[in-house]
């Protein structure tokens, strides 16, 4: 979990994304906790954690979980705290994939066995 790496706590008040994860990357939208707390910059350092990990280890494939303001790769919610989900990334995955990191989501991860056992490719998820 890149949150508990940038230091969360487990458990931590819901948080949801305001605008998109691309835009909170360039200071334009921003991930806010339920209580009403800013925590954009917390879920950014996250972000980075996970990219330097993924970086030292060679990491080419993340298997995150969809939904969540820091790694949702298919949707996340709406930021209005009313359950609603929108198609969208969280910040971590937006960071990763801007890096040439390719995310799924924990329900595609067949999506992932495939495309490692395609012939021709590498055959190897790190």
């Amino acid at each position: 979990c890149p949150e508990v790496a940038a230091g969360f706590s487990t458990p931590r008040p819901a948080a949801e994304i305001q605008g998109t994860a691309d835009a909170a990357l360039h200071g334009q939208g921003r991930v806010v906790e339920q209580t009403g707390s800013d925590v954009t910059a917390l879920y950014l350092e996250a972000g980075q954690l996970a990219l330097e990990l993924a970086r030292e280890t060679g990491c080419r494939y993340a298997v995150l979980t969809d939904g969540s303001p820091s790694c949702g790769s298919s949707f996340v919610f709406d930021g209005s705290f009313s359950g609603k989900r929108v198609a969208g990334r969280g910040t971590t995955t937006a960071l990763l994939e801007a890096n040439g990191i390719r995310v799924f989501s924990e329900d595609s991860i067949g999506d992932l066995d495939d495309l490692l056992n395609k012939p021709g490719s590498a055959g190897t998820a790190a």
